[in-house]
């Protein structure tokens, strides 16, 4: 077998895992109407919480992160060093899923799920900057945009650097996916949690 078709795989896995828009499959199973044609338009658990569905938003919440964890279970055991490939193929499947023309969700979710993966102590550091970040701004941007830049931080301290040059890349990734919000907190519109979007 060529050596680069471990390594493929990994990524190819984690892709498709990445992609699935578990936001969108959800809220049309239980009728509550299109994702993207509500709210913010995001596939991702806080605009589904707009629904007024909070089951169905922690459901999508727990389901995207699995599909982080899974990709970068599967590619560690395709490979070694596979588990950081299935990381980035889940993220990027996340933010560009085929199914749905590569209009995808953020990637706050998935990620979280990806640090826990790789060092739970990264992703409890995850956790912590995300309901500290929301807890006090009642912002559910600024929860993820905090936790997003702790996790290549935390990777840092724990002296993996691999680990840390991938977090980076996608922390940066969720920075420019949200720009939008960061427009919004610059001029004071970005709405709180429970507020509808703009």
């Amino acid at each position: 077998m060529p050596i680069w078709i471990a390594p493929a795989l990994s990524l190819l896995i984690g892709y498709l895992l990445g992609s699935i828009p578990f936001g969108v499959l959800l809220t049309r199973w239980f009728g509550a109407g299109d994702l993207r044609q509500i709210g913010s338009g995001n596939i991702g658990a806080t605009n589904v919480l707009r629904t007024g569905r909070k089951g169905l938003a922690a459901a999508t919440l727990i389901l995207d992160a699995l599909k982080g964890v899974a990709a970068v279970l599967i590619g560690g055991a395709l490979v070694p060093g596979g588990e950081l490939l299935g990381a980035v193929g889940a993220f990027y499947g996340h933010l560009f899923p085929v199914w749905l023309r590569f209009q995808g969700g953020k990637g706050v979710a998935t990620l979280l799920g990806i640090c826990f993966a790789l060092d739970w102590r990264i992703g409890a550091i995850y956790v912590v900057c995300w309901l500290g970040g929301m807890a006090l701004t009642r912002i559910s941007s600024v929860g993820g945009l905090v936790a997003a830049v702790s996790a290549p931080v935390a990777a840092i301290l724990f002296d993996n650097v691999a680990m840390a040059v991938m977090l980076t890349a996608l922390a940066i990734s969720v920075l420019w996916k949200h720009s939008d919000n960061i427009s919004r907190l610059a001029a004071g519109t970005e709405p709180r949690i429970g507020q509808k979007s703009e």
